[in-house]
């Protein structure tokens, strides 16, 4: 169940609390109407409706919007709680079916990658998965996304997460997998964030509309 707290269908994100058995989880919708599918965002261990690639997701929310897809952008309860993170995101996938949605690619950044890996291999909705400088640990689930996508984009200047992160997950993923090293970039993605951008939007676009 969830509360509304915005009217009309705009470009900017309405604002949903999820009530869930196990909390409430806040939200922010792109809604496009009568959509099919739609992408699912978080961050890391930040917390809040963080972003990393100089506001990648509120870019993304925006530009998908436009070509029919919704986007929803996730606030974890306990952002350095990885279980409790992937039922967040769960409890996210399932508001977007619940709207009608039947296909959802997930996108998360460091600790974020993690959980959508872990996440996706649970849900017969997600199609897809995108790992932002995403972390190793807790990504043992990344064989079990087949016949889901994987694509993982990493800087080759992160000294938080090291590019051997991304390698370790592609290395051990099955199926459809792509690997974007980016030189220059770091942890966050900032430097590079315009290719980043489109690298992304892009690899959504054929994988949701293709």
């Amino acid at each position: 169940m969830s509360e509304n707290k915005g009217d009309g269908e705009e470009e900017e994100p309405r604002s949903h609390t999820l009530r869930t058995r196990r909390g409430s989880v806040e939200v922010l919708l792109y809604d496009a109407r009568e959509a099919k599918a739609g992408v699912l965002l978080a961050g890391g261990v930040g917390g809040g409706f963080d972003s990393p690639a100089r506001g990648l997701y509120p870019r993304l929310g925006e530009q998908l919007l436009r070509h029919g897809l919704s986007t929803l952008r996730v606030k974890y309860r306990n952002p350095t709680d990885l279980e409790a993170a992937v039922w967040d995101v769960l409890a996210g996938v399932d508001f977007l079916v619940e709207r009608g949605l039947e296909r959802v690619a997930l996108v998360g950044h460091s600790f974020g990658g993690a959980v959508m890996i872990d996440a996706g291999a649970q849900s017969p909705w997600v199609t897809s998965v995108v790992g932002l400088a995403p972390q190793s640990y807790g990504t043992e689930a990344v064989s079990e996304l087949p016949p889901r996508a994987l694509l993982l984009v990493h800087g080759l200047s992160d000294t938080v997460l090291p590019p051997n992160c991304s390698l370790s997950i592609h290395e051990r993923a099955r199926g459809r997998k792509d690997l974007e090293l980016i030189p220059g970039a770091g942890h966050v993605l900032d430097e590079e964030a315009e290719r980043v951008f489109l690298c992304v939007r892009d690899w959504l676009l054929r994988e949701l509309k293709g």
